[in-house]
């Protein structure tokens, strides 16, 4: 039963495989008509996070889906690029475009010194690690008064300026602007995972003593899939800083950092498929569950435990076990040999 269902999802893979381009084609074009149709701002809101979190959970993916190393520590680069790209509007007058620049590039310096002591770590080890990092910065944003405005935290921060138009809910500006940057963060993380860095990530993935004696230096690129998620983290968090308008520290708690983890798994490590599916399941089902609000983060650990006992590779990653596409030579040798069901 187990065989027939892998590859009945195989025949699926390749069935959108040869027809991506129409797919994701149609798939822009439609998301891109959704203001067409009149939704509330409370839905259109909804959308947005669904948004915000696909980031967050794509930066994620390139630690812990492809390089197989978990961090918890993704708030604090998410706070970075909130608390960044606000002050340099807010205190030195900078624009959005400029500050979300300046938040995502220090985000990603703070990994690149977070990344080179702590990734000779491994497992758990590696995990505390980062958990007491973002656990320090939201203590910094509370205590840094001065600077951060501490518990109080930061109120009308502007929003975002395009060719002198605001982009705000009322023009459905903010919407199409999370799109164009979910599409453009997703093509540049296409891009990694197809070069030869992705290459590396995932040979690091599979068996880190393999990739040495290959040589592959994996404290190297461990580092730079650290730095490179951290900076597609402060780029959520410049955007969501005016998206919201008030940023405090308790926006950028743990819970935050284990949420994105959750959605990562539940979508499938190691797909970016995946990282939209388990972005939007977990914003949607809290919002249509709101009886259960006091209990959300206990079934979110619940959902952590059971998917890893029953289905460790995600509720999209049926193809997890394949590293990237094999050509219709390899195909036809491995199907000779045994080694892959598909007819």
């Amino acid at each position: 039963m187990a065989k027939k269902q892998t590859d009945f999802f195989f025949k699926i893979e390749e069935f959108l495989s040869a027809r991506r381009v129409y797919f994701f084609a149609g798939l822009i074009l439609l998301l891109a008509a959704v203001p067409l149709f009149g939704f509330s701002r409370y839905i259109m809101r909804i959308l947005i996070v669904i948004g915000i979190y696909s980031i967050l959970t794509l930066a994620l993916n390139l630690v812990a889906g492809y390089t197989g190393q978990l961090s918890m520590g993704n708030a604090g680069f998410y706070a970075i690029g909130a608390y960044t790209s606000t002050l340099l509007m807010i205190r030195f007058g900078l624009s959005f475009w400029l500050s979300m620049c300046a938040g995502a590039v220090l985000a990603g310096f703070c990994g690149f010194l977070l990344g080179l002591p702590t990734f000779r770590l491994k497992g758990s080890y590696l995990t505390i690690v980062t958990l007491g990092f973002g656990e320090i910065i939201r203590m910094i944003l509370m205590n840094w008064d001065p600077v951060t405005n501490g518990t109080l935290g930061i109120r009308n921060i502007p929003l975002p300026v395009f060719f002198g138009i605001k982009l705000s809910f009322a023009n459905n500006g903010l919407y199409y602007l999370i799109l164009a940057l979910v599409i453009l963060v997703s093509l540049f993380c296409r891009l990694i995972i197809k070069s030869k860095i992705g290459r590396a990530f995932i040979s690091i993935r599979e068996d880190e003593i393999a990739a040495q004696m290959m040589g592959i230096k994996t404290t190297y690129y461990k580092v730079l899939a650290f730095v490179l998620a951290a900076f597609l983290s402060g780029i959520a968090g410049a955007y969501y800083a005016p998206m919201v308008g008030y940023i405090d520290p308790n926006s950028f708690t743990f819970d935050v950092s284990s949420q994105i983890i959750s959605m990562t798994i539940l979508g499938g490590l190691g797909t970016m498929r995946g990282m939209y599916f388990g972005a939007a399941v977990l914003i949607i089902f809290p919002e249509i569950s709101r009886f259960m609000m006091d209990y959300r983060f206990v079934l979110y650990g619940l959902i952590l435990v059971l998917m890893m006992r029953f289905r460790p590779q995600g509720l999209l990653g049926w193809q997890s076990r394949l590293p990237y596409g094999f050509s219709k030579d390899m195909k036809k040798i491995l199907e000779t040999d045994g080694l892959l069901s598909i007819k």
